[in-house]
Formats: structure tokens, sequence, C-alpha cells
């Protein structure tokens, strides 16, 4: 505990910032915390980014190296809702994963759980984590949320295969008669699939959605 105090707190001769070398992102991704919190104390920035851009504790999330996750959010300088360059956070990956007491810190510590575009709501469907899409639905996560060709998170948990999930979304609320920019529903990629009984029955939940939701003559997005 005295190397975390040291970190959050700073301490006479702590070595001033410096370029991170490979080794760094090396420990990370071999989920090294003790070597990582040694680069740390020599000066190695916590928002330090890789040659592709990809910061430290996104790296770290994405590689399932949750011990450094936890590293990192022991310093109070960590900004949680860095992303790489495709626009990922570290919240994104660990809703992918399924690593719950992840996603709960990063939450704790101020994690966006809805932003533009890709969400991690969407990460957690295509994972197929039931208890991760919970989590996000208690933190207000926008069900429908919108990707950047307007997919929903029930569309990339059936696309992916998680007939759960999708079960799941639909229970609480999901609309499954929305169409993404390719025009194609959730049924249609249960369809894809070869998954006809899933497709039908989104049918039904669509057909269900628009009588009660949409006036008739309304048109669809």
């Amino acid at each position: 505990m005295l190397v975390l105090t040291v970190l959050a707190l700073g301490w006479p001769g702590f070595a001033p910032a410096q370029e991170p070398s490979p080794g760094f992102f090396t420990a990370i991704a071999r989920d090294d915390d003790a070597d990582v919190r040694v680069y740390l104390l020599r000066g190695v920035p916590v928002g330090a980014r890789d040659r592709d851009g990809t910061p430290a504790l996104v790296l770290a999330a994405a590689e399932r190296a949750f011990k450094v996750v936890r590293t990192f959010l022991a310093i109070p300088r960590t900004e949680v809702d860095l992303a790489n360059r495709a626009n990922e956070t570290a919240l994104m990956y660990a809703a992918l994963h399924g690593s719950i007491e992840t996603a709960m810190l990063l939450i704790e510590k101020g994690a966006q759980v809805n932003r533009p575009g890709w969400a991690p709501l969407h990460y957690a469907a295509a994972g197929g984590s039931e208890r991760m899409v919970e989590l996000l639905l208690d933190r207000h996560a926008f069900i429908d949320a919108e990707s950047p060709n307007r997919s929903t998170p029930l569309m990339l948990a059936v696309r992916q295969k998680h007939e759960a999930v999708a079960r799941q979304l639909i229970s609480a609320g999901a609309d499954p008669a929305v169409r993404n920019d390719a025009g194609l529903a959730a049924a249609d990629y249960a369809l894809r699939n070869d998954n006809k009984p899933l497709a039908e029955w989104l049918r039904v939940r669509a057909q269900e959605y628009d009588a009660r939701y949409r006036p008739a003559g309304t048109v669809r997005r």
C-alpha cells in the first residue's frame, strides 16, 4: 500500500514525468502490477500512450490486465475516460470482457456509461454477459444507444449469437423494430445466423413494439 500512497500523494524526490519505455506497456499486457508501479514511481505518467495512441488504462482493460487497471484507478489523477484512436474507453473493454468488478470500479471513478457513438452497452451486448448488461442498465445506460451506423446493443447481441442477452434487452424495453444504416433490424441478423425461431420471435416483438409505441402511419427510421 505504501507504493500506491506515494503514487497518489507524491513523495519528496518523486521522479519527474518521463516518456515510457516499451517495457511499461509489456508489463501492462502481462498484468504485472508490481512492475507497472515501478515504472510509475520512475515518472512514467499514468496517462501514457503506446505507439498506437492507446492510453495505458485502455490497454490494460483491453488486455484483461485487471490488476493493473486497479493500480491505475488507485491514483487520483487517472483519467478514466481517455480513449484510443477508435474512441474506445476502459469501461467499454471491461464491458466486452464481462469484468463486473472492473466495470463497477470504473463507474465509481466517474467513467461514462453513456457516450456518443459506440457505448459500453454495445460492448457488453457483443460480449454476451447478462450480468454486465444488467449492471449498465442499472446505471442508466441508454438501452437503444446508436452506434455511428445506428446499430443498437440488441443488434450486436443478435449478431454475435447471444440470444439470452437479446431476450434480456427486449424484456428491459429495447426497440426490436429499429433499423440501422444498412436497413437491418435485429431479426435480420438472426436470419443471417440461421436462427429462424429467434428471427420470428423478434419480428413479433417488433410488431408489438410498433403497435404500442408508434402511432399508425408513423414511418420507422
